[in-house]
C-alpha cells in the first residue's frame, strides 16, 4: 500500500494495511481498565474533551507503565527515549505498545515487536514515525489483538512535542505503527489516538532523530534504529 508523502499540513498519518493474524495476550487487569475508562466516558458524555490539559507536560501518573527505546543513528548510540504510557486514559492502546516494547507478545514462539525497528519517516517540526517491524516502509500493520483494532478514544490531544500517537490508515485501523510529535499538531485531534508521552531528556533524542537529513518519502538518510526496548 503506497502511503504517499506527509507534510506538517497533512492531517493524515497513515499506518499501512498488511494482513497478519495475532491473538490477544494482555497484562492482567487490562480488560477491567478498558471497562473503567468506558464507564468514565459514558459518565462524562463521551470523552470528546481533553480541553485545557497540556498532555505533553501533565504530571506523571505513578500507576502508568514506563517503557524505553535505546536508539542508534547510523552506528552511533543516540540515547534513550523514556516514555509514560497513558494506561489510565487508553489502556488497550497502551498495552499494545507495551507488549511490542517488551517482546512478550510472541508469534510462532518468537518475540514480535519494536526491537530492531527503524524510524522510517521523519518530518522536521512535525513528527517522527516508526513501528513497522513487518515491512519497514510504513505499509505493515498488526497488533496484539489481531490485524488492527478500533480507535479507543480521543481524550488526550496533540498539545505539544513528545506525545505518542497512533498512525493509521483511517478510522479504527490501529496496528503497530506510531509517531512522536515534534510540535503541537492539533489538526490530528480526534483522528489519531494519543496514548503516551516522552519523559525528561528523551525529548533530546527525539530532536536528534528529527534533525537527521531525509531523502525520498521523508526517510532518514542515516538509519535511526530502536536497538533495544523494554519496560522499566
Amino acid at each position: 500500500m503506497n502511503l504517499g508523502h506527509l507534510s506538517a499540513k497533512d492531517p493524515k498519518l497513515k499506518g499501512g494495511n498488511t494482513a497478519c493474524a495475532a491473538s490477544p495476550k494482555s497484562k492482567p487487569g487490562v480488560a477491567c481498565r478498558v471497562k473503567e475508562v468506558r464507564e468514565k466516558l459514558m459518565a462524562s458524555g463521551g470523552g470528546g474533551g481533553g480541553g485545557s490539559v497540556e498532555w505533553h507536560v501533565r504530571p506523571p501518573n505513578p500507576k502508568n507503565p514506563i517503557v524505553f527505546f535505546d536508539v542508534t543513528i547510523g552506528t552511533i548510540p543516540a540515547g534513550r527515549i523514556k516514555m509514560e504510557l497513558f494506561a489510565d486514559i487508553a489502556p488497550k492502546t497502551a498495552e499494545n505498545f507495551r507488549q511490542f516494547c517488551t517482546g512478550e507478545y510472541r508469534k510462532g514462539g518468537l518475540p514480535v515487536g519494536y526491537k530492531g525497528c527503524q524510524f522510517h519517516r521523519v518530518i522536521k517540526d512535525f513528527m517522527i514515525q516508526a513501528g513497522d517491524f513487518l515491512k519497514g516502509d510504513g505499509s505493515g500493520c498488526t497488533s496484539i489483538y489481531g490485524h488492527k483494532f478500533d480507535d479507543e478514544n480521543f481524550i488526550a490531544k496533540h498539545t505539544g512535542p513528545g506525545l505518542l500517537s497512533m498512525a493509521n490508515s483511517g478510522p479504527n485501523s490501529n496496528g503497530c505503527q506510531f509517531f512522536i510529535t515534534c510540535a503541537k499538531c492539533d489538526w490530528l485531534d480526534n483522528k489519531h489516538v494519543v496514548f503516551g508521552r516522552v519523559l525528561g531528556d528523551g525529548l533530546l533524542v527525539v530532536r536528534k532523530i528529527e534533525n537527521v537529513a531525509t531523502g525520498p518519502n521523508n526517510r532518514p538518510k542515516l538509519a535511526c534504529t530502536i536497538a533495544e526496548c523494554g519496560e522499566m
